[in-house]
């Protein structure tokens, strides 16, 4: 059972993407969630945006926010 977390930072807020994975003793995946949040920067309230099921769906959303940077988290905030 592993937890990853990755902190992106942004001006008003950052964005929380927390990963979690299980694998049984030969290696097969037996669980995985990922979640994605905001986070204010000055109360420091996480909010929920999105969560998934899917194996690698927290890497894909890592890169769009590495690739398109403030577009991405205009995307995220629905502003």
């Amino acid at each position: 059972m592993a937890t990853t977390t990755t902190r992106f930072q942004g001006l008003t807020f950052n964005i929380l993407v927390e990963e979690f994975h299980d694998k049984s003793a030969d290696g097969r995946l037996i669980g995985y969630l990922a979640s994605i949040y905001t986070q204010d920067k000055v109360s420091a309230e996480r909010r929920l945006i999105r969560r998934s099921r899917l194996p690698g769906a927290a890497t894909e959303m890592k890169l769009a926010i590495q690739r398109d940077g403030i577009q991405a988290f205009r995307r995220l905030r629905g502003i």
